[in-house]
């Protein structure tokens, strides 16, 4: 907290820079957080990079469904390194300071990685629930320039509102501290440090999770429900099984990443606890993609079979 102290008021029309408090009112247990979210890093690294390495070489897993997990490792890898590598050079330097055009770069990086996972997440539940549900029209259905298709739009979707976005929090008139609490530029407590009425810029902030987070999240609600109904259907116990096991890795996937995402983002600004918005962001930031290749790996014979064979 004496760090916190220190830290300089200004006014911000003249700003040049911001300071990312993160865990400062923690000073006792940096050097401990350090090395917890280096290990956690470099999981997610290793994890995901196996999976793309995996999915690359062996032929039996030529298929869309590994085809869109490769991708979506992919993703966690550079959304992992939007936000941890600054966050850990804080937490060892303790200078803690950000431009402002470098944390405007990481919110909008954030945010257009973000959207995009909300979007392959949801091409995802679409290929599970054509595998499940027209398993006859499957190959017809996602063929390999589909799902080029689906990932490329997963891909370009969203970035030019993500970086309208970023650049109307931005130009916000801002006042008194430039202070963040938070690990990373985001757009909540960015909201906090703004002075007079921030409404249209929160209604702005509602229509785009409604439309990136909201509405993926509806339609994998959908087709998961379309899948279940499916599978009950199936006659053979194993059948069952083996498709509820399918699904159920993604579903824990989607449960962890869209609902630390919709509580941080359909509260109003008053609302917003720095405390709990920091814990939910570690959600979505680091326990989701650290866990993503044990999900898809520990749950998976395909590719436990995929791994063995590859050492």
């Amino acid at each position: 907290m004496e760090h916190q102290k220190h830290l300089p008021d200004v006014n911000l029309t003249s700003l040049v820079e911001f300071f990312l408090l993160g865990f400062s009112d923690i000073p006792h247990l940096q050097m401990f957080l350090f090395g917890i979210f280096f290990f956690a890093y470099v999981i997610i690294l290793m994890g995901n990079g196996m999976i793309i390495l995996v999915t690359r070489v062996d032929k039996a897993l030529q298929t869309p469904m590994y085809f869109f997990v490769a991708n979506y490792s992919f993703l966690e890898i550079c959304y992992v390194s939007i936000t941890i590598p600054k966050m850990l050079m804080n937490l060892w330097t303790q200078k803690r300071n950000i431009s402002l055009f470098e944390c405007a770069t990481q919110m909008c990086f954030s945010l257009i990685l973000g959207g995009m996972e909300c979007l392959l997440l949801a091409v995802m539940a679409y290929d599970r629930y054509v595998a499940i549900c027209n398993p006859l029209h499957y190959p017809l259905v996602m063929n390999h320039r589909v799902c080029i298709q689906l990932v490329a739009g997963s891909w370009i979707t969203g970035i030019p509102i993500h970086i309208g976005q970023t650049c109307e929090t931005f130009s916000l008139p801002f006042c008194g501290s430039n202070q963040i609490n938070h690990f990373f530029c985001d757009i909540p407590p960015i909201f906090k440090l703004a002075c007079g009425d921030t409404f249209v810029n929160e209604m702005s902030l509602y229509i785009l999770v409604v439309l990136f987070i909201t509405v993926p999240f509806l339609l994998i609600l959908g087709s998961y429900g379309k899948v279940i109904s499916t599978i009950l259907k199936l006659p053979s116990a194993t059948s069952r099984a083996k498709a509820f096991s399918t699904c159920s890795s993604h579903l824990m996937v989607v449960a962890l990443f869209f609902g630390s995402g919709i509580i941080t983002y359909f509260q109003p600004k008053s609302k917003h606890s720095s405390g709990r918005d920091r814990f939910l962001s570690l959600f979505y930031t680091i326990v989701v993609p650290m866990f993503n290749p044990m999900i898809y790996t520990l749950r998976n014979k395909d590719v436990m079979v995929a791994l063995r064979k590859l050492l």
